[in-house]
Formats: C-alpha cells, sequence, structure tokens
C-alpha cells in the first residue's frame, strides 16, 4: 500500500494542460507567415479556458510582417472577452551583440501591453559564445523587455546559458520555454538539450520561467505537449512557472509599465 500511495502522490503532482492559465506569445496573418486572424486566435483561446491570452506580432525586420504603424493602433483592439484577458504586444527581433532590438524609438512602448524578445536568424548572424550571450543579454538588460523567447532553440549556436539565467533573474525577465520549438518537426534534438539544461539552472536559482505554445494557426493555441513532457521529466517545480499564476505573470509585466 505504501508503494501505490507514493505512485498516486506522483501522479498528481504531474503538470497538465488545465494548470496553464495564459498562453501569450501567438501570431497572427499579421506576422506574414501565420494563418488565422485576430478574431479566430482570440474566439479559439476563449473556448481553450484560458484567463489571459497574447498577441505578439514578429517586429519589422522579420520578412513579411506588419509596418510599425500597425503597432501604434493597437489601442482599438478590446482587451476584455467574457472574462478573459487580452494583450498586445510584439515579439521584437535581437538585431546584434549588442541586443540592440528592431524598434527602438520610445513612442512605441506606451504601445505595447508587454514585449518578447528574440533571435531569428532571417535578422540576426550567429556569432560565437561570447557574442551570443551578448546579445541575449543586452535585451534581456533593456527594459522594456519582458520574455526572452525560446532562447535554446538553437538560433544561436552556442551561449552562456548560466549567464543569461542569471541575468534574467537579476532584472526579473523572463526565459520561455517554448512548445513549438520542441516540436520534433522543427528539430527537437538541436533544442532540447539547450531547454533542459535551462530549465536546471532555472530550479538551481529559483528563477521563474514563462510557457508558451508560439502559436501561428488556432490549432496551437495552448498547446504545451512538448513542453510540459519535458516540465514533468525534469521535475520543474510548479511555482517556478508563472503561467500557473495570472496575479505573478501580470506582476513580471508591470514592472515597467
Amino acid at each position: 500500500m505504501i508503494g501505490k500511495e507514493n505512485n498516486d502522490n506522483a501522479e498528481e503532482s504531474l503538470l497538465t494542460a488545465g494548470d496553464f492559465l495564459l498562453d501569450v506569445h501567438t501570431h497572427t496573418i499579421v506576422s506574414g507567415h501565420a494563418f488565422s486572424t485576430v478574431n479566430e486566435m482570440v474566439a479559439e483561446a476563449k473556448s481553450k479556458g484560458l484567463k489571459v491570452y497574447g498577441i505578439t506580432e514578429h517586429g519589422p525586420e522579420i520578412p513579411g510582417t506588419c509596418d510599425p504603424l500597425y503597432f501604434r493602433n493597437m489601442y482599438v483592439v478590446p482587451r476584455q472577452y467574457d472574462g478573459m484577458q487580452l494583450i498586445m504586444g510584439a515579439e521584437l527581433n535581437i538585431l546584434d551583440y549588442d541586443g540592440t532590438l528592431d524598434i527602438t524609438d520610445d513612442i512605441y512602448w506606451k504601445c505595447f501591453d508587454h514585449v518578447i524578445a528574440g533571435l531569428h536568424l532571417l535578422c540576426y548572424k550567429d556569432g560565437n559564445r561570447q557574442q551570443n550571450t551578448s546579445a541575449l543579454i543586452g535585451a534581456i538588460e533593456n527594459p522594456h523587455v519582458n520574455i526572452i523567447s525560446h532562447p535554446c532553440d538553437g538560433t544561436a549556436s552556442d551561449f552562456d546559458i548560466e549567464a543569461v539565467v542569471l541575468a534574467a533573474k537579476r532584472t526579473g525577465t523572463l526565459l520561455e520555454l517554448n512548445n513549438s520549438s520542441l516540436n520534433p518537426f522543427r528539430g527537437k534534438k538541436l533544442a532540447l538539450p539547450y531547454f533542459t539544461k535551462m530549465l536546471e539552472l532555472s530550479k538551481k536559482y529559483d528563477n521563474p520561467i514563462i510557457v508558451n505554445s508560439d502559436a501561428h494557426h488556432t490549432s496551437q493555441i495552448a498547446d504545451f505537449s512538448y513542453a510540459l513532457s519535458l516540465l514533468n521529466e525534469t521535475h520543474f517545480p510548479r511555482e517556478l512557472i508563472v503561467n500557473t499564476d495570472v496575479d505573478k505573470f501580470l506582476s513580471f509585466i508591470g514592472r515597467n509599465r
């Protein structure tokens, strides 16, 4: 019986999709390579029972994405949908080894509900370990950046993960466990060891993370299947995942508002 009780407790401790109350990194047709509209994405997020849902179109250096004017007009979009809060932001691009972003004009910061920054090889030249680390930390130290998207998916071939985790902890910036990056179609074998190390160090330094779908179609919203498997395999603490606590997440994105 003791063995059975231990088994039951282990099963109860596993994270499930129902523990996740928010998904705040997604894209619509506005990003140029996604496939659903704002209204379609919002309706699907509501149907999935999310409490907070975020749309983050790509910054202007990604081919085919929106003109920056789009971001200045986001205030016209309602933010409440029958109990679900919508937050509108951007996934900006880190352009160089200093962490410069592709939007720097002060007028835009008040337009974003939250800001994600990430490396994309379409507009970033992969450097050496020191250069890539500098690029990520430069973005982390930007007071407008709330989340670093998929830091460990192999976009940068090498960087100092421990230095990045410590910088995130020091600044209160969330590092993202990106479900899409772990999709086998995207090359999971490349991303998996990096993300595993990120989780190991985040647990060691008691540093919160965020999990996002990076959905480019309605079917991917709140799909955390690959991320959940890794979180459970690594026994990552529930209390360090901000998706399980709306107030905790809102306190992170509100720290510079």
